[in-house]
């Protein structure tokens, strides 16, 4: 991605969390929290503000908040999911939701098109259709200029300081799942464990950075499992290059922890998963004052 030019101003579509002194290498993200849905979006769809709601990381960015305690920044989406997606490809598309030909680099055989979660979603989460008729080709450039594109510039220019700071970086893109394996996934009708956490099987980070992440989960009590039904997405891949020392790891964590999944409203676990996820941060702080990943 190409880096952020100073003067623009992206916070309509984003907000950054800056710690008071950036102090580790690290640099966590909330791409699918967002929850400011365009006025001309929610018209353009068949669905209510709720139903398009289903895709949403609701209260991610919350949840991850205290980062900055430990000198790391979190940058969040304020655009949803739905709209557009920041952890795909720039041009994954399905070529039949729009009413001219795609741009010449669009992906459109990706297992995410075909599962009706491209860049540009066919679906909500439930594999219920956005829309009910096509889009007009105008849309693609609109929403990845206007909103794909600042927001992985912003990205790209936090992990580039800390890479020139230290040496090294560590990308924490953060998620949550459903409860229950929904229609779109492998894991269809399956209750799911309390946190998932994806390292591209081993590819994108250090093996010890997953390590230090799954003992401290699994020491506060929650059921962990690695890259099943969730690996990392397009973040992960193209931001964890070990070699190159960039490291990227993903952690999912089950919405019945903090969240009634059907209104969207914080439930009374949300404060002790949101400490808890202060304690995996300060432990992911620590590792890295303790080990360079260059």
């Amino acid at each position: 991605m190409d880096s952020l030019p100073h003067a623009f101003d992206d916070s309509a579509v984003l907000t950054v969390l800056e710690p008071a002194e950036r102090s580790v290498p690290l640099v966590f993200a909330s791409p699918h929290s967002g929850r400011e849905y365009p006025a001309d979006f929610v018209a353009a769809s068949q669905l209510d503000p709720q139903g398009l709601r289903r895709s949403e990381d609701s209260f991610v960015d919350e949840l991850f908040a205290s980062v900055v305690r430990h000198g790391a920044p979190l940058l969040a989406a304020r655009f949803p999911r739905a709209f557009v997606d920041p952890n795909r490809e720039p041009y994954e598309l399905d070529p039949g939701m729009f009413s001219g030909p795609l741009p010449v680099a669009a992906n459109i055989r990706s297992p995410r098109v075909a599962a009706g979660l491209g860049t540009i979603a066919k679906v909500v989460g439930t594999g219920t259709d956005i829309y009910a008729g096509k889009l007009p080709v105008s849309e693609i450039e609109r929403r990845i200029g206007n909103f794909y594109r600042p927001y992985h510039r912003r990205l790209s220019m936090l992990i580039e300081e800390a890479r020139s700071t230290y040496g090294w970086s560590l990308l924490v893109d953060c998620h949550s799942m459903p409860s229950i394996g929904g229609p779109m996934d492998r894991d269809v009708g399956l209750s799911r464990v309390d946190v998932v956490l994806g390292d591209c099987y081993g590819a994108s980070c250090a093996p010890l950075i997953t390590q230090v992440a799954e003992d401290c989960f699994r020491a506060l009590g929650y059921r962990v499992v690695r890259n099943t039904p969730y690996a990392g997405g397009f973040t992960t891949r193209h931001y964890g290059q070990p070699r190159r020392g960039g490291h990227a790891l993903q952690i999912e964590l089950n919405r019945a922890l903090y969240m009634d999944e059907a209104r969207h409203t914080k439930l009374p676990g949300f404060d002790h998963l949101a400490a808890d996820l202060d304690t995996v941060a300060g432990a992911l702080a620590e590792l890295s004052r303790e080990h360079a990943f260059p």
